[in-house]
């Protein structure tokens, strides 16, 4: 409480300058507010209760707390994120061109017994998947006047830069979200039948069944391939029913004895942006790209540019004492000559696979799942 007095204290003498009140006004009202400081402290109490309410009743406190609500406390909140880091394989291309990756999908032939002096026959190998992306750049220009951040005497200006890069995240989160939720990815899934979606709400038996989904997925050889289901992403209003299945040692929705098995199998990543009405809540289950070198997504990046990026245009203002002789650059809060704004633009690069059929899922075998539309 007494940092927030120390800030109102700082917000009035600003004010007051500001108005270029006289000195002797702006000393009695800092003297105002070391007195609410001492009196919080315990110091200097003669008289509390009189001076005490008037301080907290004048207008000084009054205009400092306003401003100090419209500043500081009304933004002061954070976004809520999608950590999805850990369902993407990351790759670094080298320009904005298309860059091919092969995907190989299918083994080697098995061995065959070979008779007394036979010979061996030769074996087949399919042709590996051929894959292609592009990174594409992603950006939003802003504007503030330069009388706006000369008289931003609370500096809250300066805590756009900090928005700005969340603006940017939040964007790359949302793309990531629409690689999986997009009606392409999902039709495909649904299409490939049992093993890759279901209708399903999401439970423990639900997840059960997902496990041995992933458990028999094959390559283009028939042969087993070692796809676990590493990750679930769910809606927000999954988040409970995430973490009960987890917590719980028998099964959750079940008034049995049955153990639950599935607990600590699989990690729920919840997805923000993922839209839903409950209770037909939707939940995708992904492979760890990083083991077993299965990859449900990528995501591309451009070399050299591995985050967002805040550019500011330089200012075209010069400060001259003679129209003949030389200049000096002017300072950027200046900006541009004609209007005196100050631009500032955010500027990122990224992209991933997107295919007319697949959707954006670079593998097929490491997706699965479920609209959550059926009990």
């Amino acid at each position: 409480m007494r940092r927030i007095v120390s800030m109102l204290s700082e917000i009035r003498k600003l004010q007051l300058e500001r108005m270029t009140a006289p000195a002797e006004r702006i000393a009695e009202s800092q003297q105002m507010f070391q007195f609410l400081d001492r009196s919080l402290s315990g110091i200097g109490m003669d008289g509390p209760e009189t001076q005490l309410g008037e301080v907290m009743t004048s207008a000084d406190f009054t205009y400092a707390i306003q401003e100090f609500v419209q500043r500081q406390m009304l933004p002061g909140y954070q976004v809520k994120q999608f950590a999805f880091e850990p369902l993407v394989k990351n790759d670094v291309v080298p320009n904005f061109q298309l860059v091919t990756r092969y995907q190989d999908r299918s083994s080697l032939d098995d061995l065959e017994f070979v008779a007394d002096k036979g010979q061996a026959r030769p074996g087949s190998r399919a042709d590996a998947d051929k894959k292609q992306y592009q990174v594409h750049v992603w950006e939003k220009q802003f504007d503030f006047s330069m009388q706006t951040l000369v008289n931003d005497d609370l500096g809250y200006f300066n805590d756009q830069a900090v928005q700005m890069g969340q603006s940017a995240r939040r964007t790359l989160e949302k793309f990531v979200s629409r690689m999986l939720w997009n009606a392409v990815t999902l039709l495909r899934l649904t299409n490939l039948g049992a093993l890759y979606s279901t209708t399903g709400r999401l439970t423990t038996a639900r997840i059960s069944e997902a496990r041995m989904a992933f458990n028999q997925r094959v390559d283009n050889g028939g042969n087993p391939i070692p796809a676990t289901l590493r990750y679930i992403v769910i809606h927000s209003g999954l988040v409970d029913t995430a973490a009960q299945i987890q917590a719980s040692t028998l099964v959750a929705e079940l008034a049995t004895n049955a153990a639950n098995i599935i607990r600590g199998t699989f990690t729920p990543i919840e997805d923000p942006f993922c839209a839903g009405t409950a209770p037909n809540l939707p939940w995708f289950a992904t492979t760890d790209p990083a083991v077993g070198g299965i990859v449900p997504f990528v995501l591309a990046r451009r070399a050299g540019v591995p985050g967002p990026m805040i550019l500011r245009k330089k200012s075209d203002i010069e400060s001259i004492t003679s129209l003949l002789g030389g200049g000096t650059d002017a300072a950027p809060i200046w900006g541009d000559f004609m209007s005196g704004n100050v631009v500032v633009k955010v500027h990122d690069e990224w992209g991933t696979f997107i295919d007319a059929t697949e959707g954006n899922m670079y593998d097929n075998r490491g997706c699965y799942a479920s609209s959550g539309t059926a009990a």
